[in-house]
């Protein structure tokens, strides 16, 4: 298991530092920190605040994804998914939530609403060619190969 250390600069006092919840876990859980609950309507998007900043490694991203129990039991998934965060952004980590259920939702202090994998990034360069090598596969596209 390859391991990186990401620094964490918490801007609210009930922020809660990412944590994985099993040994083998992929993403570490996010927690809210607003200070008072946050209603979510049917059909609408809230801003989730997290409380803190951090500086990811040169290289790296943090992939934010939502949760499988929300999703599956009240609708409540992340409207970009999965978001990125760059390793050179500094400000608030903010989820973004959207509620596709039946009811309105509720996000209370500490909530665990989403999940975030710190993943490997690589860059590339274009090169311009007038050919590209031909493949088995060539223009076949969506559903190309079966259901």
């Amino acid at each position: 298991m390859h391991h990186v250390n990401v620094k964490y600069k918490k801007l609210r006092d009930i922020a809660v530092v990412p944590s994985y919840q099993t040994e083998h876990a992929a993403g570490m859980d996010l927690f809210s920190a607003n200070n008072d609950p946050i209603t979510i309507g049917v059909g609408e998007i809230a801003m989730i605040p997290l409380g803190f900043a951090m500086a990811l490694p040169d290289h790296y991203e943090a992939q934010v994804r939502p949760r499988s129990g929300l999703g599956s039991k009240f609708g409540i998934t992340l409207p970009n998914s999965p978001g990125t965060i760059d390793a050179d952004y500094r400000g608030e980590v903010r989820v973004p939530i959207i509620n596709h259920g039946n009811e309105p939702f509720v996000v209370e202090t500490n909530m665990r609403i989403a999940q975030m994998i710190i993943a490997p990034v690589v860059q590339a360069t274009f090169e311009v060619v007038e050919e590209l090598e031909n493949t088995v596969r060539g223009a076949d596209g969506f559903g190309s190969t079966g259901s």
